[in-house]
């Protein structure tokens, strides 16, 4: 296996048509009738191939086109708060015991634990065992002065004096997954890189992993390894960038969805895959690092904060702590947009969360020229005329178009009368084409494309953009409406997450995704999780306000909700939304 990430949203069923790519040299097995039906005529003649339809017959040279890779996208791993409060679970001290002689025959760990006790005033009861293996060494090295870290009663590691304390948090999201480095002292941030999740190779959306998992024996450990692989590398990209070793990382936090939770610690998933979906865990956890893989300082802790529901997960949790919405007196939403869009409302001192399964068309997928944002993705769109102004990734040439572009240019095609309310396109422009048995809007012509076939917005394309807009915008109604409130007593709405941070607001409400609300109303926070996943590293308090946080939320079914299917209906309307939530 080469580690080359391709796009598949079907989890390579063939059935999404995501993963093409082009033959150089060499020989592969027969197309299949599937690649028939998927690849245009003109790119089968020139090689073009599903790469989980085609076997290798020979050494082969492949080209591997932008918008099928997964590993090349842009993440976003910041967010715009700070942290503020700063009393880690781990602490570090300087120990120096008597050394050990004839007059004096305690063991090691008896020296260190009774210093500690009459020095610091530090009552530690427990050594770890992989500490005690380093101990002796140590204390002679070091002249019987070692640096001590100390998590509750426990001794996590032992290290040289003086030596950082660092920490690992990370937002292990169903598509990307964001990883920070900390002082654990300081609480300064001193790298962060993101990379995608390479369980996306077994599907692109929770559903289609989870199927993985039971469809086969080894399918739980194909997904955890792949999680565990992904952080244990970003670690150590990190530790290298700062010039650290890994081994000094000595406590981490892990947030994510339950499902990639239950995942990554291979709880059982049956249960969570069927209706009435229920988590094995929804609790805070502290595991040993190694129990679970994660290869940092080998005594140290694994913290993942709690679940709420079966589709929200930590992750939210995190975002919601880094929101501050409870802060806030006045009606608040809080919103993280993603495959499965999260959504909270907190109203006169109650926090109410629903799941919306929104799709992975905001990500690029079952979009016909979908990408992820990736150098070449179009990610903003203007229309004027028959003219088409494109904003592009890197600005690099157009090779398809992520979530932020089809919505612009979804919310574009409506205002200049091109897509009617119902979603229908119109024929009456010069850029609209008859492509089969429907129409697409082209947004770059094959002429500007050396003769490949066009960049568009088809049919198909906005009746999923449809779909996706019209599960938030549900989700945002059925909070309004179990809290009796109207869209216009909002004081604020929150928008987390890589897809809401380059997103145009503007766009949002003009199809009826988001609420009608005046634009400074609206806080794009970047990646809340990843901040909330921070604050929780180095914050015992925060990690109390979490599971308080959890506790308080009130899940509410979406499927449940009163009139569900006639808002959902109401909802794919491209227009704005005028709820009055009660």
């Amino acid at each position: 296996m080469l580690g080359v990430g391709l796009a598949a949203v079907c989890g390579g069923h063939g059935t999404c048509g995501r993963c093409r790519v082009t033959l150089i040299s060499g020989w592969l097995s027969e197309t299949t009738s599937i690649e028939h039906e998927l690849i245009p005529p003109h790119d089968l003649a020139h090689g073009v191939r599903l790469a989980c339809q085609a076997t290798p017959l020979s050494d082969c040279v492949i080209n591997v086109s932008p918008e099928s890779l997964t590993t090349t996208q842009r993440i976003q791993v910041e967010g715009l708060q700070a942290i503020q409060r700063i009393d880690p679970p781990v602490t570090s001290h300087r120990v120096t015991v008597p050394p050990a002689g004839l007059n004096d025959m305690r063991a090691d760990e008896d020296r260190i634990l009774t210093e500690l006790s009459a020095t610091d005033g530090i009552d530690c009861k427990v050594l770890d065992i992989d500490a005690a293996r380093d101990l002796p060494r140590l204390l002679r090295d070091g002249d019987w002065t070692v640096g001590v870290s100390v998590r509750g009663g426990e001794i996590v590691a032992v290290g040289p004096w003086p030596s950082q304390s660092l920490g690992l948090a990370v937002d292990l999201g169903t598509t990307k997954i964001a990883a920070y480095l900390l002082d654990l002292t300081t609480g300064a941030t001193l790298g962060a890189r993101g990379a995608m999740n390479p369980q996306i190779r077994y599907g692109e959306d929770v559903v289609a992993r989870l199927t993985h998992a039971l469809s086969r024996p080894e399918g739980a450990e194909e997904l955890a390894a792949e999680a565990v692989t992904a952080v244990n590398d970003l670690a150590v990209s990190l530790a290298r960038d700062a010039g650290v070793d890994p081994s000094r990382i000595l406590e981490a936090v892990i947030v994510g969805n339950t499902a990639m939770h239950h995942l990554l610690l291979q709880l059982p998933v049956e249960q969570l895959a069927r209706a009435p979906y229920v988590p094995a865990v929804t609790g805070a956890l502290d595991l040993k690092a190694r129990d679970i893989r994660v290869d940092i300082a080998r005594g140290a802790y694994v913290h993942l904060p709690p679940n709420i529901a079966g589709f929200v997960g930590a992750d939210h949790v995190a975002m919601l702590l880094a929101s501050g919405i409870t802060s806030n007196s006045d009606p608040m939403l809080a919103i993280d947009i993603g495959t499965n869009t999260e959504v909270c409302l907190a109203a006169g001192g109650h926090l109410t969360t629903v799941s919306c399964a929104s799709g992975p068309a905001f990500e690029g997928g079952h979009i016909r020229d979908g990408m992820r944002a990736a150098p070449g993705a179009i990610e903003h769109v203007k229309i004027d005329g028959d003219e088409v102004h494109l904003q592009v990734v890197d600005d690099a040439e157009p090779t398809g178009i992520c979530g932020s572009g089809i919505l612009d240019a979804l919310a574009e095609l409506t205002a200049h009368g091109v897509v009617d309310a119902v979603g229908r396109l119109s024929a009456n422009h010069p850029r609209v084409l008859r492509s089969g048995k429907s129409h697409e809007f082209v947004l770059v012509p094959s002429t500007q494309r050396g003769g490949r076939p066009p960049v568009s917005v088809t049919q198909g394309d906005i009746r999923q953009l449809q779909l996706a807009k019209a599960a938030i915008a549900t989700g945002v109604e059925a909070l309004l409406a179990h809290e009796r409130l109207e869209a216009l007593e909002l004081s604020s709405v929150i928008i987390a997450g890589a897809f809401g941070t380059y997103i145009d607001i503007s766009s949002a409400i003009a199809i009826g995704m988001l609420p009608p609300l005046p634009l400074e109303r609206f806080r794009q926070t970047g990646n809340a999780a990843g901040v909330g996943a921070k604050m929780t590293l180095v914050s015992t308090s925060a990690r109390s306000d979490a599971i308080e946080l959890a506790r308080k939320a009130e899940y509410l079914e979406l499927a449940t909700a009163t009139d569900f299917m006639k808002r959902f209906v109401d909802n794919t309307r491209l227009a704005p939304y005028t709820s009055h939530g009660g």
